[in-house]
């Protein structure tokens, strides 16, 4: 194979955020470079306030550098787009669309044809095990089956990238596993290129064949981890020997992190 170009380059991205009543600004990100390739799934792992989620907002056009630059496919970000789909921890549906309405959202605003967008919506809904509940509202779904919709509706654009803010970070442990196999499984079959920011260090490593950690406040890209365990990735590799070497290893990069930003 040759040499991937780049999906994604971030270069030199640094965020500061202004003083509020004549104090110091905030030195959320200092300047980051990162290049993602086609396909990849990073996730994006690092203590609270360490500038993960400044960093993917900014990716998403939600916030602005305060320096260097961001490409997606060699063209600048300059904002929000349809090219990059966003999910978010909090569930983010429209309450009085369904959930074939809230999956075709994206498509509509694109002039996408009714019976077109309703082909696409109850295919994705097939696709993350919704099916039959094409026609309930947001509050008639448990908060997995939320998240399962907001996945279907990033997805259902056909975004260039998928952008994941701790997505399954309020859901208990049982369906954080099942929507950890299931995300996992879409972007085996579909090969998307997915930034996934968690707290977790088994979702980081489950999830991705790269582990990148930011640093404590201001922060930097300490380390960028390959994982190279193999796909089709059962739930059962938690237990290898690969899988409980590499969670030692990002555990105790984390640990010192979280010692550095509590000092």
């Amino acid at each position: 194979m040759g040499r991937q170009m780049s999906k994604l380059v971030i270069d030199q991205v640094g965020k500061s955020f202004p003083a509020r009543h004549g104090g110091q600004a905030t030195r959320a990100l200092l300047p980051t470079s990162l290049s993602v390739a086609d396909n990849d799934f990073i996730t994006i792992l690092g203590p609270s306030g360490c500038g993960k989620s400044t960093l993917l907002r900014m990716i998403g056009g939600l916030e602005t550098p305060s320096e260097g630059r961001i490409l997606l496919d060699g063209e600048p970000v300059i904002g929000p787009g349809a090219d990059r789909g966003f999910v978010f921890q909090s569930y983010t549906l429209f309450p009085w669309l369904n959930v074939a309405e809230n999956i075709a959202f994206g498509l509509r605003e694109k002039g996408v044809a009714e019976a077109e967008r309703l082909r696409i919506a109850t295919d994705w809904a097939g696709r993350i095990g919704l099916r039959g509940f094409e026609n309930h509202y947001p509050k008639q779904l448990s908060g997995g089956m939320q998240q399962r919709t907001a996945i279907a509706r990033a997805l259902a654009n056909d975004p260039k990238i998928l952008l994941l803010d701790e997505p399954f970070g309020a859901l208990d442990n049982q369906t954080r596993a099942l929507m950890q196999e299931m995300l996992l499984g879409i972007w085996e079959r579909e090969q998307k290129t997915v930034l996934f920011v968690t707290h977790d260090v088994e979702e980081a490593i489950f999830m991705a064949s790269r582990v990148v950690v930011i640093s404590a406040r201001p922060g930097r890209i300490k380390a960028d981890i390959p994982v190279d365990l193999p796909h089709p990735r059962p739930y059962t590799i938690k237990t290898s020997p690969e899988f409980v070497a590499l969670k030692e290893r990002l555990v105790e990069e984390i640990r010192a992190e979280v010692m550095a930003s509590a000092a």
